[in-house]
């Protein structure tokens, strides 16, 4: 069974300031907390079949493979490594997606949907990895928004900083299980 969740939160930026910087798939390690460098290894680098290695640190990597583009609003991504799933995951989609409002700010939504290897019991592991996965999800979209907002690279110490102010609106975290991308 496959497990979605996702994470919102609103950038004070236009859709249109928005999207000009998710496009840019080789971005992945201003905003990703964890993510060291980000390298585009395909030809194309926006739409469908553009790909990317995306860095822990100077050699362990996963790679993020566009399947869909929706221009303007966001596109799904695969995780995988060359022709296997990303590790620990039988599948894995990470899906970024905008959407503007009227008060020339857009809502960022961060969704990871996976299915575990392993039968019932992976079923189980990926019911208990809910809670660090959505934490995970909301970092994400924290420190995108960080980082659409400032144009500075959000390190670890400016989330910590953000999240901690009175003033902060958290992402919100919503769970679901059983879909597919």
């Amino acid at each position: 069974m496959s497990q979605e969740l996702s994470a919102q939160t609103l950038i004070d930026l236009p859709v249109t300031e928005a999207w000009a910087k998710l496009r840019d798939i080789s971005l992945a390690h201003n905003y990703v907390p964890g993510i060291v460098k980000t390298v585009i290894v395909s030809e194309n680098s926006e739409g469908p079949g553009a790909s990317r290695y995306v860095y822990r640190n100077g050699k362990s990597y996963i790679q993020e493979t566009v399947e869909e583009w929706h221009e303007g609003k966001g596109f799904l991504i695969r995780l995988h490594r060359g022709d296997k799933p990303a590790p620990p995951f039988r599948k894995a989609w990470f899906r970024y997606a905008l959407e503007g409002n009227d008060s020339g700010q857009t809502l960022f939504t961060a969704t990871l949907e996976y299915e575990m290897p392993w039968g019932r019991l992976g079923d189980w592991l990926g019911r208990r990895m809910a809670g660090v996965v959505g934490a995970t999800l909301a970092d994400v979209a924290i420190a995108m928004k960080l980082y659409y907002e400032t144009g500075q690279p959000t390190t670890a110490a400016a989330l910590k900083a953000y999240t901690a102010r009175p003033d902060a609106t958290p992402a919100a975290v919503q769970t679901a299980s059983g879909r597919s991308p």
